[in-house]
């Protein structure tokens, strides 16, 4: 980031703010925050932030997007989506008093269905793409079908489309070649040089200078090329880009010669047939918009995946850099759970000795590293290693402060100091192990889901005789086995019940004699020759728990079938590893890399023999698969732990029961291998997948022949939920990172993609250190689900949020003497305001976001004119709220019914509410006076603007199939 704002993001903003306001006519696009925001902190003058604020006023400066980043679409959570977006528009807003209204969504490699859905709520007019499939674009192209209204969401529909343009084959970048040059044309500055800019000025590939002898040349070059756009589009007016990545680094030297050309052309417009000018993206739109022409609708498709050419498939990019992709889910959950403690925190305990502002700091540490790694060059796993390694040092540190930041309320909230209590968010093994008889330990279980959970949590013991007990005393179930990872510790499971938003306190005490936990028993199989394994009679052995009968066929130690019990429904199941072998060497033919997967043969099973230990217990039973190169072989080269829970009487085990959870290890692999896990059924499936646009919505994937590369076009992301289904029978996925995923045969989930170690000579990847030697083992979790369709369309939403946002596991000790810590743990109340939604509902964010603004708009503007803005302290009195319904209408009976809430009640535990604002998603418009552009199609024959909602009368609000309702909140001061 700083190599990148020194070498030309800080030149960026200087030079431009300073060449805008030398010319009148002259205007500039502003998208991603992140480096706006380093540069307004650090580098801006005084002058330059007049400067800014009164090009912002002129509408010559337009902030397009408005988010901390133009983030991925494909493997991206809605929720981090949401939160990057607030995060620009708040400083935007509170900065300048300014709301983006349009997008320029132009570099994500394909574009989801849940984008122009997300850029509705948000209040923007209109959305721009480019990056679609290039047999489609053409296709589009020359239908001049490039512009439609989008109808993203299936449920919403119309109330929250998006008029969408998509660039033409030139895409963002203005085209560089010129006839009369063998230079770029256009780009006058040249190329950014890293990491230090030229001292002489001189950068490489500057264009020629436009001079008397070659204007009418340059002019002829842009006006052919405006001229050949026009023929693609329904309105005569033409959105020319200028500029590309990294440009206008020196605006002096773009602008002086853009201006004698522009002025050139508009005073030989009778000889060229057409005249241009200085435009935002707004202009453009308002322009477009102004024409009136009715505009086709376009469904709920998406445009992934995303090819450039026959095989270049951009799809290995959703399984790229897994670890880093499990990291920032796991901030982002850490961050969704930090933020509801700390929000009930504040509002509980007014005079708390933890600092506000302090905390609020924590916060927004893992708030910016969340948002920044949601770039369409992050998340992805597209970066270098030095770029993936500041990722992940900004989502460490940022997970640092907040578990550091929920331990110190926790210290705070239990009296700890006066009762000589130690909490910590890390267990640490050496300063009180388990087992000594002085030292109790507690565990401290965060809900961060707004509903009842009934789950286990793990956690490392090094002695195996213990007992557990709630905050009163009474004993807990709890197992205890070894642990898979090491000879020397132990795994601890503890079943805990925990209601919506609220934390229980175990006591972990070392137990002499009979009444410790159950101790599972584990049986080892011998290790089995696959290939022999099915030529032989089938031995089945079965695993069982109150949902399901997993079979397992010990000639192979592989699975055979699961049985779901209530219906007595058997589906034959099997899972295999297996590696794509791919080529790196461009002259041998197409690579794959970061980006794309290009296979050239099929995936290929990796192991000959399976080793298969089962750990038997009464709670857990736990299946753990070694899978060998061969039966002699000494290393496991992939593993495969599964789980079933049993759940004793009186707990609700409904989630718990229907799920296997497993979890794979897979790496270090060989250079160009690409690793994936193959589920086969006897599903008959028709080779139809489905999976989940960002975790929002729920897509239909069906199998398309190509000419070309049909293994990898047929690659979706999956970044939740996947699933197979027959008429009767559905076979859920749920995963807790993004993966690329795959049915390329009747009745598989051919494949979810693992893992990826790539090296290829590709001069561009080469350069850029883009070569993916990722040499990591990664250890992803899945959650299998299996039944009929109504069983599953109940379970999966709620378990994918329960998979995605895991309690949240504290540390504690006390040292001294037994009699005094069962009293006092007696004591210590349950945390007694739990907030709970209906099952059909998520509380998507309960947050203190600590901006500054008035939410009464003029008021906003009187302060940023005023300068008075600057002055404020952080708000800790409004209170964020979102809330989303998590069915589509028509999906279940029951369910997909809009739900009542009021959110008085609903947030009674934090205090009075005084009153509720509807906003806008991102916080910054009030609903009621938020007018989005309502654009004209045959359905609907004249523009004007969407009618919003209903008010919430006396804190009542309908939450209909599929909104996301965005709140303020205030509480009457305690």
């Amino acid at each position: 980031l700083q190599e990148s704002m020194h070498a030309y993001a800080a030149n960026v903003y200087t030079s431009v703010v300073e060449e805008l306001t030398k010319g009148k006519q002259r205007k500039f696009i502003a998208v991603e925050q992140e480096f706006f925001r380093l540069w307004w902190d650090a580098v801006a003058t005084d002058v330059h932030k007049q400067q800014v604020h009164q090009l912002l006023r002129e509408g010559r400066l337009e902030f397009v997007i408005g988010g901390q980043v133009m983030h991925d679409e494909a493997v991206t959570l809605i929720d981090d989506q949401i939160l990057q977006l607030t995060e620009g528009h708040g400083f935007l807003y509170e900065t300048f008093g300014v709301r983006p209204q349009f997008s320029w969504h132009v570099d994500p490699f394909g574009a989801s269905a849940t984008t122009p859905t997300l850029f509705a709520l948000a209040g923007f007019n209109a959305h721009l793409i480019s990056r679609i499939d290039y047999d489609l674009k053409a296709e589009m192209q020359k239908n001049k079908k490039l512009q439609f209204v989008w109808r993203g969401s299936p449920s919403l529909s119309a109330s929250q489309e998006i008029f969408t343009h998509v660039m033409d084959q030139y895409s963002y970048c203005t085209p560089s070649q010129i006839p009369f040059s063998n230079r770029s044309g256009f780009y006058w500055n040249g190329i950014a040089v890293f990491p230090n800019p030229p001292r002489d000025g001189v950068y490489p590939n500057m264009s020629l200078p436009v001079t008397a002898a070659n204007i009418e040349l340059y002019a002829q070059t842009m006006v052919a090329n405006i001229k050949q756009r026009a023929t693609w589009f329904q309105t005569s007016d033409v959105l020319w880009p200028w500029g590309c990545d990294k440009q206008f680094f020196n605006a002096s030297v773009q602008y002086s010669n853009m201006d004698l050309l522009l002025d050139y052309i508009n005073e030989h417009s009778d000889q060229f047939g057409v005249t241009v000018q200085y435009a935002t993206v707004g202009d453009y739109f308002q322009a477009v918009y102004n024409r009136n022409l009715a505009w086709e609708i376009r469904d709920s498709q998406d445009f992934l995946p995303y090819s450039t050419e026959p095989f270049q498939a951009w799809t290995g990019f959703y399984t790229s850099r897994s670890t880093l992709k499990g990291i920032a889910r796991r901030a982002s959950s850490l961050l969704h759970a930090g933020e509801s403690f700390f929000t009930q925190y504040v509002r509980t305990q007014p005079a708390g000795s933890v600092c506000k502002c302090q905390a609020l700091k924590q916060l927004q540490s893992l708030r910016w590293a969340v948002s920044e790694v949601q770039h369409h060059d992050g998340i992805t796993g597209t970066e270098s290693p030095k770029v993936k390694d500041m990722y992940v040092d900004n989502l460490m540190y940022g997970m640092f402060n907040v578990k550091k930041l929920m331990a110190s309320i926790i210290f705070d909230m239990n009296n700890a100091k006066k009762n000589g209590e130690v909490y910590s968010h890390v267990y640490n093994k050496d300063s009180a192990k388990l087992g000594t008889v002085d030292v109790d330990q507690y565990v401290i279980v965060y809900n961060p889901l707004a509903w009842n959970i009934t789950t286990f949590v793990v956690v490392s013991i090094s002695h195996p005789y213990i007992r557990v007990y709630d905050e009163l005393g009474r004993s807990v179930p709890a197992q205890v086995q070894s642990s898979a990872e090491s000879h020397f510790t132990y795994d601890l499971y503890i079943l805990v019940s925990i209601s919506g938003l609220s934390y229980r306190k175990y006591n972990i005490k070392p137990s002499l004699g009979k009444q410790s936990a159950f101790i599972g028993k584990s049986v080892q199989y011998k290790r089995k020759d696959i290939t022999r394994g099915y030529q032989k009679r089938q031995r089945l052995f079965p695993v069982v728990n109150n949902c399901y009968e997993v079979m397992f066929d010990q000639n192979t130690n592989l699975m055979h079938s699961i049985t779901e019990r209530e219906t007595n429904q058997t589906v034959q199941l099997t899972q295999e590893f297996l590696e794509y072998r791919v080529n790196g060497d461009v002259k041998k033919g197409p690579i794959s890399d970061n980006y794309l997967f290009a296979p050239n043969a099929s995936a290929v099973p990796v192991s000959k023999a399976v080793g298969l230990e089962v750990v038997f217990g009464n709670l857990v039973t736990e299946i753990r698969q070694y899978f060998y190169s061969n039966v002699t072989a000494q290393e496991y080269i992939y593993a495969m732990y599964t789980k079933m829970y049993t759940v004793p009487e009186g707990y609700d085990g409904k989630l718990l029961c229907h799920r296997l959870e497993q979890e794979y290890s897979a790496g270090p692999l060989e250079p160009n291998r690409e690793a994936v896990l193959r589920t086969s059924t006897n599903l008959n499936t028709g080779q139809l997948l489905y999976t989940d646009s960002n975790g929002y919505q729920i897509q239909k994937r069906p199998f398309k022949a190509y000419v070309n590369n049909t293994v990898a076009r047929n690659y979706y992301p999956m970044v939740q939920t996947a699933y197979i289904e027959d008429n009767s029978t559905r076979l859920v996925l749920l995963a807790e990172r993004a993966h690329g995923v795959s049915s390329q045969g009747n009745g598989q989930v051919e494949v979810v993609m693992l893992h990826r170690r790539l090296w290829n000579n590709l001069e561009w990847d080469l350069n850029y250190n883009l070569t993916l030697n990722d040499t990591s083992v990664v250890r992803p979790v899945f959650w299998l689900i299996l039944g009929n369709k109504s069983l599953t369309s109940m379970l999966y939403r709620p378990s994918g949020l329960a998979l995605g946002h895991r309690p949240v596991v504290m540390f504690g000790a006390l040292a001294g003497d037994k009699q005094k810590l069962s009293s006092q743990l007696q004591q210590d109340s349950v945390h007694k305001s739990p907030i709970t939604v209906p099952s059909n509902l998520h509380l998507q964010t309960l947050s203190i976001p600590g901006w500054k603004y008035s939410s009464n708009h003029t008021q906003h503007i009187r302060s940023v004119h005023m300068g008075k803005q600057k002055q404020a302290d952080a708000d800790f009195s409004r209170v964020l709220l979102r809330i989303m319904h998590l069915y589509e209408v028509g999906e279940d009976p029951v369910l997909s019914q809009p739900v009542v809430v009021n959110l008085k009640s609903l947030l009674r535990g934090l205090g009075s509410v005084v009153s509720v604002e509807e906003r806008s998603l991102t916080g910054t418009w009030d609903v009621s006076t938020l007018q989005r552009w309502k654009w004209k199609t045959a359905q609907h024959p004249s523009k004007g603007f969407y009618n919003n909602r209903e008010s919430s009368e006396n804190y009542t609000v309908t939450i209909h199939p599929r909104e996301i309702r965005t709140f303020f909140v205030y509480f009457q001061d305690q």
